[in-house]
């Protein structure tokens, strides 16, 4: 299912709510995601030099607007400067640009985390990021000790409202099955089941993992997520 029609109208319905931690709006899009939706149409996993990306927020919302993208979310680790000066970068481009061609972006963050043993990535979205909880995640460093552990990050997220998903499922040392399994079992709200593992250019979902991780996203009833995790200059793939 190509993205058209359908996604397009699901953006301008929430023009009055705080747009970046619209969960709804969110929700609605990622049940729509499919294999064509990253990376001309969403992208929901990009850094930028705040942490460990080489694009500065500003330059990857310009060419965010080049490529024509609908919505994305800036994932930076354990921090949201990225979203934060994107957004302003927004608020000013929207004197300047028509509004169709202004993306959604929604709060984003990659978290570091322990899962039974094994070091994982959490990715929070449409959180809000005054919110106490989430406190010891956006202080620009790896939290420690119990703030570590995948259930206390996962459920800190859904105390200040957001979205809990496991990145990159099969990039870890443990199998990608037992993974989303035990992150299923402590709340996980879904995973991103479509990720390019060799880093291909141009970027294309790796076929054998994206086929298991749609199984069992919906063997669990997960929501699904795309995003190349662009650490480069392009935000077209990966680095």
């Amino acid at each position: 299912m190509l993205l058209g029609k359908e996604t397009t109208a699901i953006l301008p319905a929430t023009r009055n709510k705080e747009k970046s931690q619209d969960r709804d709006t969110l929700t609605a899009v990622w049940r729509i995601i499919d294999v064509n939706s990253c990376p001309y149409h969403y992208n929901f996993h990009l850094h930028t030099t705040c942490s460990d990306g080489q694009l500065t927020p500003e330059a990857l919302m310009e060419q965010a607007i080049t490529i024509g993208l609908k919505g994305l979310a800036i994932t930076d680790h354990h921090t949201i400067k990225g979203f934060e000066r994107a957004k302003q970068w927004i608020e000013k481009a929207a004197t300047l640009y028509p509004p169709q061609l202004l993306p959604q972006i929604w709060t984003g963050v990659e978290i570091t985390a322990d899962l039974n043993g094994t070091s994982i990535h959490l990715l929070g979205y449409a959180f809000n990021p005054q919110d106490d909880n989430m406190r010891d995640y956006l202080t620009g460093e790896t939290p420690q000790g119990e703030s570590a552990k995948a259930e206390n990050v996962i459920n800190s997220i859904h105390l200040a409202g957001g979205l809990a998903i496991l990145a990159h499922p099969f990039r870890y040392r443990r199998r990608g099955e037992e993974l989303i399994l035990e992150a299923y079992r402590l709340g996980i709200d879904g995973i991103e089941a479509y990720y390019a593992y060799g880093n291909p250019n141009p970027w294309l979902p790796s076929p054998t993992e994206t086929s298991l991780a749609l199984l069992l996203a919906k063997e669990y009833n997960l929501y699904t997520t795309c995003g190349t995790d662009t650490h480069g200059s392009n935000i077209l793939v990966r680095l």
